[in-house]
């Protein structure tokens, strides 16, 4: 018989920390620190599988799984001496969720189960406190509640809220017992009157629903936004654990906490975490109360502290890694109810690899493999500048929950932030986060709440996802029925729309537009764990995508080894080029094109002398013209308008369409017209398959000849300052061999001409080919026949293999992921089943003709982790990125190296 229910607790378990496919992540956990003699309350973990089961099987639980839960709770109820539902001595239990991958917050917990009328009565004389009891009960319903009878947790608040204002009580913890009555009579009145049923009063009952609630949220919207932000697969499952309470809401002597063993947003080694005296756990993680430092608990409970701290540093070292820890303190007695490996920060998580390795827990191998490489784009988030930091007001200084700095417009709802985003940069203020706000929380540049602590929900999300926020900033009043900020005694208000900065390092908030500067990666921790990542990816090359200088400056901080694209169209739209541009479109011979080109010459010069210099002994990879020459020219239907006008237009407008488009005021009758027809000539239907690319440059040979001529005379004049100048040139769009070679002719006879004359023949070039169309890798070995190198352009390949255009693919693009049709965005992951197949066997058959072809890729694939593997795995020999991507490749393709090596291994073995 298949076992699905896996009891632990008392020293023994069915599981054990492996088994977190089966188990979750935290059923795991609370098996594995039960074997090891952990103090942790008995229970029981139903398996991820069942999860799946109850779906498939119409939301129902098999009468053979329900036979092993009800073994499972008499088993529980033998260990505790009670019984659920028991009139004398009840068990209360808690009934969680936990996947195999940690999701805060996102799905469902039910608190106390097992109270009703009658066992209330029952725990208040077993306690001799009954208030503990009905403030269990209480919170008891309104969970159950909100979770399973899918009543908004706000009817109940109003409820609570309005007994507390009756009775002037400041907090929860002012209700007394009768209060506590009062507030559960209404909150079973309201269940009544929503669901049209009594509150549930069986125990076995409410322990059949809460489990199915638990397994139906993995499901709910904001779980499922979750793993789609995360990469997180939708077949899982979850599993649900079931565990005897225990209470940190019953005195003085009690509390509850969340901590990790080191800092999880800087990774800091140092004890981190958070508690609260006579509460229970949901009201620290969800940050309705602030709770207290960790470290003051050794004051307070010295003997339990220094238990907590040798019982969370065994389990660090039995798991290697930093642990994520609940724990509940009953009357003086500690009780572990949760341990996990840690959400981290992109800091943190370098921070903590680097230092681990250090102190010998783990290898270099697994530090690199540890780390997730869009992790490392958090090391790369800018700073307040210092100047601005000093010119803004500071609001407030909060909690500094996940590092970073933001700057934006104030918005008070998640669904705000979502609209607000398309078109500025957003700051989500919230009193505190719940986990319905993941979807705003997403788009925004960072998170602000006045309430909650380093492990409430905001911080532990934010963090999860590089986001800065500041948490806790009890100084600021969030009125977000006025979408209004306001400072605790002051008369500084912001309303939403207003600029706001905050820095998530310090915790500091500023009212105002901070300017940003950018984090230096070359020193520190970052290099020394960047070093190690270079050491494993061994010659597998990262390049960057860089156009400017500037740009090719950032990239070579980065790591990058050389220019795997520039695109020589960016350079043509500057300020006083873009006026030759055009007159050489308009020309209408080859002379006065020429005329035109000799004017661009220089200026093209002197940006690859920029380059080269940038990138001193360095490739660096320059594509000839690729776009279609309509985007250099005025837009069709702006000239359109502009013609109609002109008989009435105002010596004012006149001289406003002169400066538009470059031609007199006096000349405009007729410059106009010319302009329309010659803009009439190049229009296409559909340009990105059009007038591009090579076919522009066997149409006018002139604009390859200007472009070579520039290449290799900054070749020369850099090379002459004793700097290594390596230059590639790359020609877009081909689809025949006789394409390149037309186009590889004109190139070379610049070249030849450029380095003869300057006599330097000797200097390495190569000639190479953008492959981008399903032709051009169909017949790859016949133009590796002529070319040098391949450079796969997957943006312009996934276009013309899925017949999708990546511009208007946006406009349907969420139908299509969230019903699964496409796993990921095909223009931000490769689509490895398609548009990768044709990827391998253009490397295949170019390899196949010339052994020594030199192989990248240069789409946006080439800085996603996924796509870097891939090109790892069919042997390309670099891919080239945007500059801030390069630390992000150069990781991947040390996992992709290190996988491939372990792979290697396995087959030889």
């Amino acid at each position: 018989m298949t076992k699905y229910v896996y009891a632990f607790g008392g020293g023994t378990a069915d599981g054990h920390g492996a088994m977190k496919d089966t188990l979750g992540g935290k059923g795991a956990g609370l098996a594995e620190m039960s074997r090891a003699n952990v103090p942790v309350p008995p229970g029981f973990t139903i398996s991820t599988e069942v999860c799946n089961i109850y779906f498939n099987n119409n939301q129902t639980v098999p009468a053979e799984i329900e036979a092993q839960v009800t073994e499972a709770v008499a088993g529980l109820e033998a260990k505790m001496g009670q019984k659920l539902g028991g009139a004398t001595d009840p068990l209360l239990v808690s009934v969680r969720s936990g996947a195999k991958f940690s999701m805060p917050g996102m799905m469902d917990t039910i608190l106390n189960l097992g109270l009703n009328d009658q066992t209330v009565e029952a725990l208040a004389a077993k306690s001799g406190n009954a208030r503990f009891a009905y403030d269990c009960y209480r919170r008891f319903i309104q969970m159950f509640g909100s979770v399973v009878l899918e009543i908004p947790k706000n009817d109940f608040e109003h409820l609570l809220d309005a007994r507390k204002k009756r009775v002037k009580a400041k907090s929860d913890a002012d209700l007394t017992a009768e209060d506590l009555k009062v507030v559960i009579d209404g909150y079973k009145k309201l269940v009544e009157k929503k669901t049209g049923q009594p509150f549930p009063q069986d125990a076995h009952e409410q322990l059949v629903m809460a489990r199915n609630a638990v397994f139906r949220s993995w499901w709910n919207p904001r779980a499922s936004h979750y793993r789609k932000m995360n990469k997180i697969a939708d077949d899982l499952g979850t599993a649900v654990n079931v565990q005897a309470m225990v209470f940190g809401n019953m005195g003085d002597t009690s509390a509850t906490g969340v901590g990790f063993t080191r800092n999880p947003a800087t990774g800091e080694k140092m004890f981190y975490g958070e508690f609260l005296i006579n509460a229970q756990g949901e009201d620290v993680v969800a940050g309705i109360r602030t709770p207290r430092p960790i470290s003051e608990l050794e004051s307070v409970m010295p003997d339990v502290y220094r238990q907590l701290r040798q019982i969370t540093s065994n389990l660090e070292k039995h798991y290697r890694d930093i642990q994520d820890f609940e724990f509940t303190i009953q009357e003086g007695k500690l009780y572990m109810l949760q341990t996990r490996n840690g959400k981290r920060t992109g800091p943190a998580a370098v921070r903590i690899a680097v230092e681990m390795v250090e102190e010998g827990l783990i290898s270099k191998e697994e530090a690199i493999l540890r780390v997730e490489p869009t992790q490392l784009d958090q090391l790369l988030h800018p700073v307040l500048e210092p100047a601005s930091r000093k010119s803004l007001k500071l609001l407030a200084t909060g909690l500094p929950a996940s590092p970073g700095a933001a700057v934006g417009k104030i918005v008070f709802t998640a669904d705000h932030a979502v609209e607000a985003a398309k078109t500025a940069p957003v700051i989500l203020v919230r009193k505190e986060t719940v986990p319905d706000d993941i979807h705003g929380m997403e788009v925004s540049k960072g998170i602000l709440t006045a309430r909650g602590g380093m492990t409430s929900h905001a911080a532990v999300v934010a963090r999860g996802m590089g986001t800065p926020c500041v948490a806790g900033a009890e100084s600021l009043e969030v009125e977000e029925g006025k979408l209004q900020l306001r400072v605790h005694g002051g008369q500084t208000v912001l309303r939403e729309g207003d600029w706001l900065s905050l820095d998530g390092t310090t915790g500091e908030v500023f009212a105002g537009q901070a300017n940003t500067v950018e984090a230096d990666p070359s020193s520190g921790v970052l290099a020394k764990f960047m070093g190690w990542a270079d050491e494993f990816r061994g010659k597998f090359g990262v390049r960057a995508n860089a156009d400017v200088p500037r740009d090719a400056k950032v990239a070579r901080r980065f790591g990058a080894q050389g220019i795997g694209l520039c695109r020589t169209e960016h350079m043509f739209f500057g300020e006083g080029r873009i006026e030759h541009v055009q007159a050489m479109i308009l020309a209408e011979d080859e002379k006065s094109r020429r005329r035109a080109l000799a004017k661009l010459l220089p200026l093209q010069r002197r940006d690859f002398i920029g380059l080269f210099e940038v990138m001193d002994g360095l490739p660096v990879v320059i594509r000839t013209l690729d776009p279609p020459l309509h985007e250099f020219v005025p837009k069709r239907e702006e000239l359109m308008v502009d013609l109609a006008r002109l008989p009435h237009a105002s010596s004012k407008d006149k001289k406003g369409m002169s400066e538009k488009y470059g031609i007199k005021v006096g000349e405009l009758r007729k410059g106009l017209p010319a302009l329309l027809q010659r803009v009439e000539q190049l229009h296409e239907f559909n340009p990105m398959l059009g007038h591009r690319g090579c076919r522009l440059g066997i149409t006018y040979p002139e604009i390859t000849e200007m472009q070579a001529r520039a290449i290799f005379e900054a070749a020369v004049q850099v090379a002459k300052k004793g700097k290594k100048v390596i230059p590639e040139v790359m020609i877009p769009l081909v689809g025949s061999v006789e394409e390149f070679s037309d186009q590889k002719a004109v190139v070379k006879r610049v070249a030849e001409e450029v380095l003869e004359k300057a006599g330097m023949q000797d200097m390495h070039y190569m000639i190479g080919t953008m492959i981008e169309i399903p032709r051009a890798v169909i017949t790859a070995d016949k133009v590796a026949g002529e070319a040098e190198f391949f450079s796969f352009g997957t943006n312009d390949l996934t276009q013309t293999t899925m017949g999708l255009s990546r511009d208007d693919y946006v406009k349907f693009s969420k139908d299509y992921e969230d019903k699964k049709i496409f796993k990921a965005d095909p223009f931000a992951v490769l689509d490895q089943e398609g548009v990768g197949k044709l990827v391998e066997m253009g490397v295949k058959l170019g390899r196949a003709a010339r052994p020594g072809l030199d192989i990248g890729i240069c789409g946006e694939h080439g800085g996603e982790p996924s796509s870097v593997e891939f090109c790892y795995r069919v042997g390309m020999d670099y891919v080239s990125c945007s500059p801030y991507r390069v630390p992000i490749a150069r990781l991947a393709a040390a996992q992709a190296a290190l996988a491939g090596d372990k792979t290697e291994m396995m087959r030889t073995a």
